[in-house]
C-alpha cells in the first residue's frame, strides 16, 4: 500500500465533516458559531483591557460575553442548527471567556498584594470553571433541563465582572479589600463544582408571551439602568441566595445528602 493512500483525500483535511442521521455533512453552521466567536472574542478584550489597567472595560467585556453565551444556544434552536462542533466550540469559549478571563482579571484588580494566595485563588477559580464546564459536557444528556448542577459559570464569571465594574465606579480597587475578592473568587469557583441546584429558567417560552410580560422586561431593564452595577451585583447575589436556600430547606425538610458533598 503507497503512502498516499494513508492520507484523507485532499478537500477533506480541512473540512469538519460530521455524521448525523445517516449523513455525512461537511462545514459548520455560520449563525450560531458567529456569537460563540463573539463570546470568546469579548473575553479576550477582557484579559486584554485587565493587562492594561481598564477593569471597567474588562467587567463590561465579560458581561457581553455572558450574554452572547445566551445567544448562541437559543439561536441554534431556533434556526435548528445544533451541531456537536458548535458544542465543543462553545466549551472551549466558555472556559476562555467564564474560567481564564475572570480569574486573571479578578487577579489584576484585586488579588497582587496578596501574593501566592492571591495566583491560587484566582487558579482555583479557572480550575473550578474549567471542572464545571467537563462535567456539564458528561451529564448534558442525562441532567434535569429545569436545574444546573453548580452554579452556572457564566453567572460565576458576571458576579466577579459586576464586583471589578461596582469598585470601578465607585472609586475603590480590590487592594482595598484583597481577602474579600479572594473569598468571593474562590467561593464562587466552589459553587460551580457544587452539587447545588440553580434554576435554569429554560422551560420558558420565548415565544408568545402576554403583554404584560413584555412590559415587565421594559421595567426590569428601566430599573437596570438606573445603576447598571448595583441592580446586576443584587440580581447575581439573589441568584447564588435563592439556589443555596432551596438547597439547604430540601436537606432541612427531607433530610437529603448535603449539596455540596457529591
Amino acid at each position: 500500500m503507497s503512502e498516499e493512500s494513508d492520507l484523507e483525500p485532499e478537500d477533506e483535511r480541512f473540512e469538519v465533516v460530521e455524521s448525523g442521521q445517516g449523513a455525512r455533512r461537511r462545514g459548520v453552521y455560520l449563525l450560531p458559531n458567529l456569537f460563540t466567536t463573539g463570546a470568546l472574542f469579548a473575553g479576550f478584550y477582557a484579559i486584554v483591557a485587565a493587562m492594561n489597567g481598564l477593569f471597567e472595560h474588562a467587567a463590561l467585556g465579560i458581561i457581553v460575553a455572558a450574554i452572547l453565551d445566551g445567544m448562541d444556544g437559543g439561536v441554534a434552536r431556533l434556526t435548528n442548527t445544533q451541531s456537536e462542533f458548535g458544542a465543543q466550540y462553545d466549551s472551549l469559549s466558555d472556559c476562555v471567556a467564564f474560567g481564564v478571563a475572570p480569574g486573571l482579571v479578578a487577579y489584576a484588580w484585586g488579588l497582587t498584594t496578596l501574593g501566592k494566595a492571591g495566583w491560587a485563588a484566582a487558579f482555583l477559580y479557572l480550575a473550578c470553571a474549567a471542572l464545571r464546564l467537563a462535567r456539564f459536557n458528561v451529564q448534558a444528556g442525562e441532567a434535569d433541563k429545569r436545574f444546573f448542577v453548580g452554579l452556572p459559570s457564566p453567572t460565576a464569571a458576571g458576579t466577579v465582572a459586576v464586583m471589578v465594574w461596582l469598585g470601578a465606579t465607585r472609586g475603590f480597587t480590590g487592594d482595598d479589600l484583597p481577602w474579600v475578592v479572594a473569598l468571593v473568587t474562590a467561593g464562587l469557583g466552589l459553587l460551580m463544582v457544587s452539587s447545588v441546584p440553580f434554576h435554569s429558567f429554560k422551560e420558558f417560552n420565548i415565544g408568545r408571551v402576554p403583554f404584560r410580560v413584555l412590559l415587565g422586561v421594559i421595567v426590569l431593564l428601566a430599573v437596570v439602568f438606573v445603576d447598571p452595577p448595583v441592580v446586576l451585583m443584587a440580581v447575581a447575589l439573589a441568584y447564588i441566595a435563592a439556589g443555596l436556600g432551596m438547597a439547604g430547606l430540601r436537606w432541612w425538610r427531607r433530610g437529603a445528602p448535603l449539596p455540596w458533598r457529591n
